[in-house]
């Protein structure tokens, strides 16, 4: 069994609290209020609350953190920190046409020595749906819950499945 980092610790807790009120909200999605962002990109009051619950969440665990979110913008926080990266609501398309396949994404990105931003060290990303926990530190892989995910061993293009959909008059 892996062992988790106190900050995916973190992470976690924090995206089940706000994946809790999205699998609600799921349930009700007829009832949402929707506003247009731009061409094709919508945020719900599920996104809205689910971003204020990961910003709750996250703030009281680390709070001299920044945040980059995805509704909010840029959130400074001590700029030596590492800062969350935060999608509350990643799949709000599929959310908003009851297609089950959505999820939450929090990423926590390195300051570099003398300014700027460098690298994520950690990430997860959570399907409340699904109960399913994907994560990778820096150094140690990537997880679902517990096991080790693996690049797979396919050689040839032709063997390997890139992407899914229905064929356009069979082709």
């Amino acid at each position: 069994m892996a062992t988790v980092s106190g900050l995916l610790t973190v992470m976690e807790r924090a995206a089940r609290k706000a994946g809790s009120r999205l699998r609600r909200d799921f349930g009700e999605v007829e009832h949402l209020q929707v506003s247009p962002k731009g061409p094709a990109d919508f945020v719900s009051k599920a996104d809205q609350r689910a971003e204020r619950i990961l910003y709750d969440e996250l703030l009281k665990a680390r709070p001299d953190w920044g945040f980059v979110m995805e509704e909010a913008g840029v959130i400074e926080g001590d700029p030596n920190k590492p800062r969350w990266i935060v999608d509350p609501l990643d799949g709000t398309s599929n959310f908003l046409h009851s297609i089950p396949h959505f999820a939450i994404s929090i990423a926590a990105q390195e300051p570099k020595p003398g300014g700027g931003w460098g690298d994520i060290s950690t990430a997860l990303v959570y399907q409340p749906l699904t109960d399913e926990s994907y994560w990778a530190e820096k150094g140690r892989g990537a997880w679902l819950h517990d096991r080790r995910l693996r690049v797979s061993s396919r050689r040839n293009l032709n063997e390997a499945l890139i992407a899914t959909g229905i064929p356009y008059m069979g082709h």
